[in-house]
């Protein structure tokens, strides 16, 4: 990606390096919308996503076969302007610009999220959340929250690595805030009762599914305005888009797959919302709310 000349946003918040990034055990609890979109929003480190449900109601913390989680691994990383930093930051400033000229253009105006870095665990407007759960967006404080950790195990674990599937993970999560800015996660909120959380079809997977076509209007009109992208960048974010499919994960981690269990999408419906956004820069074709067939 050619962001290297390109601005750093102003919104980072970097808690890297506090006191384990957030303290205390409160659990997040799955009734309210802002602990509802916390679980969406997570980018699961292949583990069974019920195992996920179970640390937030306070089940207890997770961990995977292969050893130390990486927020033990990574606990007191020190805060600081490193390259890892100042890459989403430019990714950020990158959503901000299209996201903030998009809205202009429908004479609203587009609050610019904030997005915290922090290390193995973090309070949020949501509740407690540990590194396991993934990156996330809390609509209750309107911020995105990643562990940089995370990047190791989508290009180690999960086989996606480059920059620009690491700028995918950023967008996506920026997506469920312009979902909030467009009021559709309060729409979805009010709905709820009459609608399925999760399974292929469910709310869940058609808000996340959403998030990833949003994704690719930003790249394709980040691109446009300023030719970010460079050759392979589009496959990368593609293998990443599939990379964390609720099937190859479930498959990963527990060896089958639950589709009534899905919460994502499978990495087929993944990568053809993402591609669809890519193509078009349409924020009108990701509507996956109105789609018989996603």
């Amino acid at each position: 990606m050619r962001l290297d000349d390109e601005r750093e946003s102003s919104n980072i918040e970097d808690r890297r390096g506090s006191s384990g990034g957030g303290g205390g055990r409160s659990p997040i609890r799955i009734g309210s919308i802002g602990g509802l979109v916390l679980v969406l929003g997570a980018l699961y480190f292949g583990v069974d996503p019920r195992l996920v449900m179970n640390l937030l109601e306070g089940g207890g913390s997770m961990t995977t076969s292969s050893g130390p989680t990486v927020a033990q691994q990574q606990q007191g990383a020190p805060a600081g302007n490193d390259a890892q930093k100042q890459f989403i930051s430019r990714v950020l400033a990158s959503t901000e610009d299209v996201w903030t000229t998009y809205f202009q253009q429908m004479g609203r105006t587009y609050h610019d999220p904030r997005l915290v870095l922090f290390t193995g665990s973090v309070h949020s407007g949501c509740g407690y959340a540990q590194t396991a759960v993934g990156p996330f967006y809390c609509p209750a404080d309107h911020k995105v929250y990643l562990d940089l950790a995370f990047f190791q195990e989508l290009q180690g674990r999960l086989g996606a690595g480059g920059d620009f599937a690491k700028a995918y993970v950023v967008a996506h999560e920026i997506g469920h805030h312009v979902q909030n800015e467009l009021g559709i996660m309060q729409q979805v909120e009010n709905q709820k009762s009459g609608l399925s959380q999760t399974g292929e079809g469910g709310t869940s997977v058609r808000i996340e599914l959403q998030a990833d076509c949003f994704a690719g209007v930003w790249a394709k009109r980040a691109n446009d305005a300023k030719s970010i992208l460079q050759n392979g960048d589009i496959e990368e974010g593609m293998n990443a888009a599939a990379a964390v499919g609720d099937d190859r994960l479930q498959k990963q981690a527990q060896g089958y797959v639950v589709p009534d269990s899905f919460t994502h999408g499978s990495s087929a419906q993944r990568v053809q919302w993402f591609r669809r956004g890519l193509q078009t820069g349409d924020v009108n074709q990701c509507n996956t709310f109105s789609s018989s067939s996603l």
